[in-house]
């Protein structure tokens, strides 16, 4: 089964499992695993990340990727202040969920040898998915106009005010304040 990076992202979780990651699957690159497990992880309510990887030594190519769920290991002890006023907030849950690409150097595609979808927290609504951090993305328009504002004298809070008012909302841009600060 080979994957493509142009899949059809209509397609309906109920009627088709086209869009379920199964071991064997093939992929042309490694960022078509990515665009893909992103994709998937999207529908199901949880965020991505990149884990391991490993890289021939001469040829510095991609042999191995893991990608896991967000919420993968534990953070370590926090560093500061044990009174500080604001301590960050525990988002690491142990999850072991994920997914393991290998290079076939036969084929040069990455074929997915491992697999596990069982989460130990639970997962967004279809309707907060976009906002989770590897789903969260500033459009091109969007950077246009971040860059037009800010060129225009606003601040960058009554910039992203106007494109939440613009856009219906805030919930509804798709990234938060703190993306477009550092994409400026």
């Amino acid at each position: 089964m080979s994957f493509q990076l142009h899949f059809d992202m209509d397609m309906e979780p109920e009627n088709d499992c086209a869009w379920k990651p199964k071991q064997g699957m093939t992929f042309d690159s490694e960022q078509c695993v990515y665009v893909f497990y992103n994709t998937y992880g999207g529908r199901m309510g949880f965020s991505i990340r990149r884990d391991f990887r490993r890289k021939n030594k001469f040829t510095n190519q991609l042999i191995c990727r893991l990608l896991v769920c967000n919420k993968k290991g534990f953070r370590k002890g926090d560093k500061r202040d044990t009174l500080s006023k604001n301590p960050r907030a525990a988002t690491r849950t142990g999850c072991e969920a994920r997914l393991y690409v290998k290079l076939d150097e036969g084929t040069g595609k990455y074929v997915m040898t491992d697999f596990k979808e069982k989460h130990n927290h639970d997962r967004v609504s279809p309707e907060c998915a976009h906002m989770l951090p590897s789903q969260r993305k500033i459009l091109t328009t969007q950077a246009i106009e971040l860059q037009l504002a800010v060129q225009s004298g606003l601040r960058l809070g009554q910039s992203f005010e106007l494109m939440g008012r613009e856009a219906g909302g805030r919930q509804c841009l798709g990234f938060t304040k703190l993306d477009s600060k550092n994409y400026l």
